[in-house]
């Protein structure tokens, strides 16, 4: 967890005066993503799962769809890049290239799908979920992420059946949260069908879109 976090003097203003403490503030790191060679978007993240969030943002947006199509994940932490290569090189239309966008994590995420594209998914899930289930997972859910207990300032996202929560992601981005289960699922081979997605944050567009 120290990786994601950093520490600061601050001073603390109460009813009873003020104090000089040390506080856990939640790290804000960019990640520029290369594919193939190609700068495709810089996000502003925590610094934890980088291959997860990588590959999670490529599959969400639709510009990776297997496993199999990946060659190579190169992770460089100190400059902040992640470089993954397909097995077959695609070249990018200028529309996404010229779409790249710097990710505040907490406003609008990154997003390469236009207002039509959401217009011609459905959800075709037939899975049910009793009332009791939803609150035993989301009990679950508040009690699962140690960072946000410690900073109050990161996001989370659970990927869950009926009973439990099988895959947890924790971000400065509500987006990035969930690109990273996306990005264990499929690096992992974890099924994600007849599965619950639960998340901190509120249900964006874009969110809807991935």
């Amino acid at each position: 967890m120290e990786n994601n976090v950093e520490r600061f003097p601050i001073l603390r203003l109460t009813r009873e005066g003020g104090d000089s403490i040390e506080d856990v503030v939640a790290r804000e790191f960019p990640i520029t993503l290369i594919l193939n060679d190609q700068e495709l978007v810089t996000l502003l993240c925590s610094p934890a799962d980088l291959r997860y969030l990588a590959v999670g943002f490529l599959y969400s947006e639709g510009l990776l769809e297997s496993k199999d199509e990946i060659k190579k994940i190169l992770v460089d932490d100190e400059r902040g890049v992640v470089r993954l290569e397909t097995v077959e090189k695609k070249e990018l239309p200028q529309d996404v290239l010229f779409k790249r966008i710097i990710s505040t994590g907490c406003g609008r995420g990154a997003s390469f799908y236009s207002p039509a594209d959401a217009a011609s998914q459905k959800v075709e899930s037939r899975m049910e979920i009793s009332t009791d289930e939803v609150f035993a997972l989301v009990n679950e859910f508040q009690h699962g992420s140690r960072l946000y207990l410690t900073t109050h300032g990161v996001h989370s996202a659970a990927l869950c059946d009926r009973k439990s929560i099988l895959v947890f992601g924790e971000d400065i981005g509500r987006h990035n949260a969930i690109d990273k289960i996306f990005g264990k699922c499929l690096l992992e081979n974890i099924p994600t069908d007849n599965r619950v997605i639960i998340t901190s944050g509120r249900i964006t567009s874009e969110i809807l879109h991935k």
